[in-house]
């Protein structure tokens, strides 16, 4: 969601622009990291810093609290408002209050639904005040969008880590099933976002567009995984596209039964097993004779 011309720091002289990049070389981490860490797009970060986009007034906040440093500093803004007199401290990751309201906004999307999230719930699961919230994001709808990035960017990793230990590509598919089972407190929430984000985006909202995005480089992933997969020889010769549509389709329907409350309903170790035996009867070759 494109923020407003009003929201947007002026930064003529490049001032604004030469402090985030020291923030990012004190952290030490690539700007990609730094992106996931003030929950940005990546690419805004990178146009930012290049001169062809200005940070809004929330992204200078998110990178204040996330690099330790003054508002002030960065902007010559006031300092950030003290807590709620009367209140708790409440917990905050280390990575700063702007991921706390990311992670607590994905547990009641999962609980609620995306239209049954208001930034007063939101708000009250950290413990702190709705003018808190929109100190770190401007509105509701940025608020989710940065919720449903992170929830991808947390998938991606996952998906990555798994698949660099796997063996050949029959292993590795194996265990990108493996994290789609909705077996976890987190797998059930995150799946339960997900059939949210179908309903946006058959509404083409904006956050629904941004998970038919992710659900295409999903859906590539387990096909270029299948193509190495048949060029190792671990699997037969199938169409990688093709059999990609399937499997995910197939991933989808399952785990929509598992999440479903009846007695009778696809369990966890059900969807599991319906998966694998696909790959052994549409993919692993044949045995010799």
């Amino acid at each position: 969601m494109e923020d407003t011309p009003g929201d947007r720091v002026t930064d003529e002289a490049g001032e604004v622009t030469d402090r985030v990049r020291q923030v990012i070389g004190r952290l030490g981490c690539s700007q990609r990291e730094f992106a996931r860490r003030i929950v940005m797009d990546p690419s805004k970060l990178s146009r930012s810093l290049g001169g062809t986009r200005r940070f809004t007034l929330a992204e200078i906040v998110r990178i204040a609290d996330i690099g330790a440093v003054d508002t002030g500093w960065l902007l010559g803004a006031p300092e950030r408002p003290a807590a709620p007199a009367g209140r708790e401290p409440v917990a905050v990751p280390e990575a700063g209050r702007p991921l706390q309201l990311v992670r607590e906004t994905v547990r009641l999307i999962a609980e609620h639904g995306f239209h049954g999230v208001r930034v007063t719930d939101i708000a009250a699961a950290c413990g702190t005040s709705p003018a808190a919230v929109h100190y770190h994001f401007p509105g509701r709808d940025e608020l989710l969008e940065a919720a449903v990035r992170w929830c991808m960017d947390e998938d991606t990793a996952r998906r990555a880590a798994e698949s660099a230990a796997a063996p050949d590509a029959h292993a590795e598919l194996l265990q990108l099933i493996a994290l789609q089972i909705p077996r976890t407190g987190q797998q059930r929430r995150q799946w339960l976002v997900w059939l949210d984000l179908w309903a946006e985006a058959a509404r083409s909202t904006a956050v629904g567009r941004l998970h038919e995005h992710y659900y295409r480089q999903w859906r590539t992933t387990v096909a270029e995984v299948v193509r190495r997969g048949v060029d190792q020889g671990v699997f037969r010769t199938v169409d990688p596209e093709f059999t990609a549509l399937r499997l995910t389709a197939l991933i989808d329907g399952l785990a929509t039964q598992v999440l479903a409350t009846a007695p009778d309903s696809t369990g966890p170790d059900t969807m599991h097993t319906a998966l694998r035996a696909f790959v052994e009867s549409e993919l692993t070759p044949a045995p010799t004779v």
